[in-house]
């Protein structure tokens, strides 16, 4: 850690600054917006609209879904009117590489409002920047270590924007080392019903790798519109490497190494024309690759297990849209979106040297998808917004290699979302609508866990899975700047996708399955707490919690059960203070972590995250010159992987053992500085 330790030497030294009492938002009534100047954000010393974003009062941010095609895979947050046009470089990091002081204001419209996009969210964030003509640059160094191993990594970042011809330029490039948090040390006991050990051993674990990547962008006046376009290379190498130590049986040693590759390329273009001051189109085109290599080698000194995987994936995205704002209070939209998808995977596993054969084992996968549709946003008083909108989705999936099978979907989405402010600070929503997942192209093919003793083959032949979703939320502001909320949604599930066995000629294989209709409950309740009035002078405290409950029937018992891979609770704390005397801000971060149980056919797993805490400290000594100083992991968390294993399927066999691991992962500190230029 010396070279950060040096810079900071180097670079520390401003007289600190008096903290500025931020302002009230203001309320545009009529459009149902809030507007939150740079001065509301005074007292969190903020340095990228990321730290304001986060600060805002009731929101959480959503950076969005991997899935296929623009539509559907929005985040929660614009910038300056307009989503990213990129999928694959990260909204949070798109957020903090533009630094705070070049943020004119944020904009919160709750429950919809005329002219904005909601992307299907029920509140959104609009990050509107200053218009600047000068240079701008940022220059970052970051240094992790874990005290009770010794590991150590860096990371760098250096980007820059500005005026370039006709336009302006953004380019950036970043590269990192690190290591696994959720990868760690720890006990495993192998046990028969009685709780009699079988297998008694010590896990050493080890997760590390690197990743480089380079963005860039430029945005031009054209044809009366502006053209924005965007491309972004990402690599990254990580090698998991785990070496298990018995004492039951003595002197057995398994050792399992697993490394990957992985690569991505993205180009994109949005192309926006305004005509007269109705009517606006817009052109989004895009396209990426991303190529996996993954390797997994398992042994026991005697016997020896391999599996390889190959993956490419290929994403042709047209998008086209017309917006027409006939009053300030109705916007209507239309447009059409189509989508190519490919997937063309390669699997391999063996036992000893003897191939076994997996379902799917090597399959090409091409999506055509198509999808039509339309919008309509209505606020008739300051009190009520209504926004509806109906999707129609067409698509042709076909599959040739192992798998061969062609089959055309279609599905109408419907949404209306009804919002209510009935008093000053109050609103109220309620939201009707059809979802329809997408099909995940990781379904269709196989992977492997080999220390843990799974492998999963891949189904091609799924349907996507369905939901009618209700929704009813209510919201109330409070002392300036608090906020509470609590949301009540209701699934009914059709086409549920989870855990079923895959039979072969000679062997059968847990595999995703769609296995009928379910449910699911969800309650939210979100709260931002200002803390001064109770004596915490400058004090905030932020945080949301969610609850779960769902309803499937086993396909193999026959019983209900809760869907597979459902965090049941989850909440997360934030606290933030500024230092008086100083022009720096501490504060801390609490993860209840999550509990997923898998439910194959002759195994019951279940892993657990624990609790993760972490403390930190913001120290401006300039306007352009951060530092932050994090002790990560501060609870020592833990990852704890169960699994019952069950004599054949499930209900007809009896339990014959259950397996354990209880991995626990050191804490670890970490420095950044953080210089803007210009």
């Amino acid at each position: 850690m010396s070279t950060v330790f040096s810079l900071v030497a180097a670079l520390a030294a401003a007289a600190p600054q008096a903290a500025v009492a931020p302002p009230a938002p203001t309320q545009a009534a009529a459009q149902g917006v809030t507007d939150y100047p740079p001065a509301f954000f005074a007292d969190g010393n903020v340095s990228t609209a990321l730290d304001m974003v986060q600060r805002l009062p009731g929101f959480t941010l959503d950076t969005g879904s991997s899935v296929r095609g623009f539509e559907g895979a929005a985040g929660n947050v614009l910038v300056d009117g307009a989503r990213p046009t990129s999928k694959t470089d990260p909204l949070d990091q798109i957020l903090y590489r533009i630094p705070a002081s070049q943020v004119d204001h944020i904009e919160v419209i709750r429950g919809g409002a005329p002219g904005v996009d909601m992307q299907g969210k029920s509140v959104l964030a609009n990050v509107v920047r200053k218009k600047t003509a000068s240079f701008r640059g940022l220059f970052a160094i970051a240094d992790e270590y874990a005290p009770a191993d010794g590991k150590q990594r860096q990371g760098y970042r250096l980007e820059g924007a500005g005026p370039l011809g006709p336009g302006s330029v953004e380019a950036g490039i970043r590269w990192g080392s690190y290591f696994d948090n959720g990868v760690g040390d720890g006990a495993h006991v192998h046990v028969d019903p009685t709780g009699k050990p079988l297998q008694i051993s010590h896990v050493a674990g080890t997760g590390d790798g690197h990743q480089p990547e380079a963005t860039a962008a430029y945005e031009t006046s054209l044809l009366g519109g502006k053209l924005r376009v965007n491309g972004r290379l990402f690599w990254d190498h990580y090698v998991y490497q785990e070496n298990n130590y018995y004492s039951l049986p003595a002197g057995r040693v398994e050792t399992d190494r697993s490394p990957q590759d992985q690569a991505q390329t993205e180009v994109g273009g949005r192309y926006a024309r305004d005509f007269g001051s109705t009517v606006q189109m817009e052109l989004v085109g895009l396209r990426q690759t991303r190529d996996l290599k993954l390797g997994d080698s398992f042994t026991d000194g005697t016997d020896k297990a391999d599996f390889f995987l190959r993956k490419a994936t290929v994403e042709s995205i047209g998008r086209a849209v017309l917006k027409y704002r006939p009053t300030p209070a109705l916007s209507l939209e239309a447009g059409a979106e189509t989508a190519v998808n490919t997937l063309e995977s390669h699997t391999a596993f063996s036992q000893n040297g003897a191939a076994v054969a997996l379902p799917a084992a090597n399959v090409e996968v091409e999506e055509d998808r198509s999808e039509l549709f339309a919008k309509a946003v209505w606020r008739p008083s300051p009190q009520w917004t209504v926004e509806g909108g109906l999707r129609y989705e067409v698509s042709t999936i076909s599959s040739s290699g192992d798998v061969v099978l062609e089959k055309d979907l279609h599905f109408a989405k419907p949404r209306l979302l009804v919002a209510w402010a009935p008093g000053e600070g109050t609103q109220v929503r309620a939201r009707i609508e059809r979802e329809v997942a997408q099909l995940n192209f990781d379904d269709f093919v196989a992977t492997s866990s080999l220390n843990t003793g799974v492998v999963t083959t891949g189904n091609p032949n799924l349907n996507p899975q369905q939901a009618w979703v209700g929704e009813l939320a209510v919201e109330q502001t409070f002392w300036r700047d608090g906020q509470v909320g609590l949301s009540v949604r209701h699934y009914e599930i059709a086409d549920a996708t989870d855990r079923a066995p895959i039979f072969t000629a000679t062997s059968v294989f847990d595999g995703p399955a769609n296995i009928g209709e379910g449910t699911k409950d969800e309650l939210q309740f979100d709260l931002t707490l200002p803390l001064t009035r109770l004596g915490v002078k400058g004090g905030r405290l932020q945080g949301t919690s969610t609850w779960r409950r769902s309803e499937v029937t086993d396909p193999t018992t026959g019983q209900k059960r809760e869907i597979s891979g459902l965090r049941h609770q989850k909440w997360e704390a934030h606290f933030t203070q500024p230092i008086a005397g100083m022009n720096a801000i501490w504060g801390f971060d609490v993860d209840s972590g999550w509990r997923e149980t898998y439910y194959r056919f002759d195994q019951v797993s279940t892993d657990k995250l624990k609790t993760w805490v972490r403390m930190f400290v913001d120290y401006k000594a300039q306007p352009d010159l951060v530092y932050r100083v994090e002790l990560r992991n501060l609870t020592s968390r833990g990852f704890r992987h169960t699994r019952q294993d069950f004599a054949g399927p499930r209900g007809a066999n009896p339990l014959q053992a259950t397996d354990d691991r209880d991995i626990q992962m050191g804490p670890s500190i970490y420095l950044r500085i953080r210089k803007t230029l210009g």
